[in-house]
């Protein structure tokens, strides 16, 4: 049976876009449609910072700078994504501040249940310790996933003040609990000093190839996605991007900015490179709105969720 045309956004040619839903991109709630093919997920968790807080208050942030977006048609896709598949917004996980471990338990179960309802789930955040409990519950419905993780840091060090659950770990645990095709993920956009001269070789030791900042601005876009597209061949992607991969000009507002990154141009580029992989998951994380000015870093983040929304539809 034909699956029902998607109910779609508030367009803003009938209600402007300052008004109206609260959802992003003024999306239905996910309680509201039959049917569901990209569930869009709030997750208010910034216990895992290590510097600046405030990523709790990230998801209602970028909601909020999605209502600048005109969402009906993409040139550079040449896509109508919310007439092609349905997109929901499922509302934000009630996590624990106060308990990082079950914290992480209550987003595991959270995306778990919403998997049920939905073959894609793109998270908001939030910091990027969410990124766990994401890609526990991915491995679930879709086993070893070619993990893209774009950032200014590794996010592999082992414990923080012998935490070993911080915004700064999520992908050491993830290597340790076999998570992520190691023959297949990488980083982008890593720059700035360490916390040790062993930092890298570790970070290799877990099955990661490295795109640095200084790569990408000596051979450009394209170098970037031929590298990336050679890595995640035809394996199920997971994309995780910290919005401190932008240069501070470009996302201000976020815990523990990293100058001499990437610009907000770049990283479109390099996500609509991208088109044809089969992306399963996403997550936007790191945006912190009480460093932000003007919406630019809520705004970059509202922006890059919705690249990687036609990504999807474009596979469909």
């Amino acid at each position: 049976m034909a699956k029902t045309p998607p109910i779609e956004p508030v367009s803003g040619t009938v209600v402007p876009r300052y008004a109206g839903p609260s959802t992003f991109c003024r999306l239905p709630e996910l309680r509201d449609v039959p049917y569901c093919d990209v569930a869009i997920l709030g997750i208010p968790f910034d216990s895992g910072t290590s510097y600046r807080p405030g990523a709790r208050f990230g998801p209602q942030a970028i909601r909020q700078a999605s209502r600048h977006l005109r969402t009906n048609f993409h040139p550079a896709y040449d896509t109508e994504p919310f007439k092609t598949i349905q997109v929901a917004d499922a509302g934000d996980v009630a996590c624990n501040p106060f308990n990082i471990e079950e914290a992480i338990a209550e987003i595991e179960v959270a995306a778990d249940e919403l998997f049920k309802k939905a073959p894609v789930i793109m998270s908001l955040g939030g910091d990027h310790t969410i990124a766990v409990p994401l890609l526990r519950s991915v491995n679930k419905v879709a086993g070893q996933v070619a993990l893209v993780h774009f950032d200014a840091h590794l996010d592999t060090w082992d414990t923080y003040f012998g935490a070993p659950y911080t915004h700064g770990t999520p992908f050491r645990r993830a290597a340790e609990e076999g998570l992520f095709n190691d023959d297949a993920s990488m980083h982008v956009g890593i720059r700035g000093p360490l916390y040790s001269s062993d930092d890298l070789a570790k970070d290799e030791e877990l099955g990661f190839k490295i795109v640095h900042c200084d790569e990408l601005e000596a051979h450009g876009v394209d170098h970037v996605v031929k590298r990336i597209r050679e890595r995640v061949g035809d394996n199920p992607l997971y994309l995780s991007i910290d919005i401190d991969v932008l240069d501070p000009a470009h996302a201000p507002g976020t815990g523990t900015p990293e100058i001499a990154g990437i610009t907000s141009r770049e990283l479109v580029g390099i996500i609509r490179g991208l088109q044809g992989l089969n992306l399963v998951a996403a997550d936007v994380v790191e945006v912190a709105p009480a460093y932000d000015h003007a919406e630019i870093t809520s705004l970059a983040a509202a922006t890059i969720a919705f690249e990687m929304v036609n990504l999807v539809a474009c596979q469909s």
